[in-house]
């Protein structure tokens, strides 16, 4: 199998109030994009051009918003990041960026 081209471990993935796990994954390989738990077991995955990521503006440097196949999820991203004054865009911003380079939307 091919290395992933973006990969977080130690994610919060949650819909609304309730949490799905605390220590799961995000995973970018051949072109979808793919939530797991933290045994490997998945969420939910989407092809990468149909899935809308973004960063809400009122949230932390770590958070994140996806929407695969009409769900929405919210990842806080900090699970194996540097920590704040780190070189380097923050977590979530690199998330978005790396969605949007896997669709082929720009970066």
């Amino acid at each position: 199998m091919a290395e992933p081209e973006f990969r977080v471990t130690g994610v919060r993935i949650g819909q609304r109030l309730r949490s799905l796990t605390r220590a799961g994954q995000v995973r970018i390989n051949d072109g979808r994009l793919e939530l797991l738990t933290s045994y490997g077991s998945e969420i939910d995955s989407a092809p990468v051009r149909a899935v809308r990521a973004s960063r809400p503006w009122f949230a932390p440097d770590d958070r994140a918003l996806a929407e695969l196949n009409g769900r929405r999820y919210v990842l806080t991203l900090g699970g194996d990041d540097p920590g704040p004054g780190a070189p380097g865009p923050p977590p979530a911003r690199r998330f978005v960026e790396a969605v949007r380079r896997a669709a082929g939307r720009g970066g």
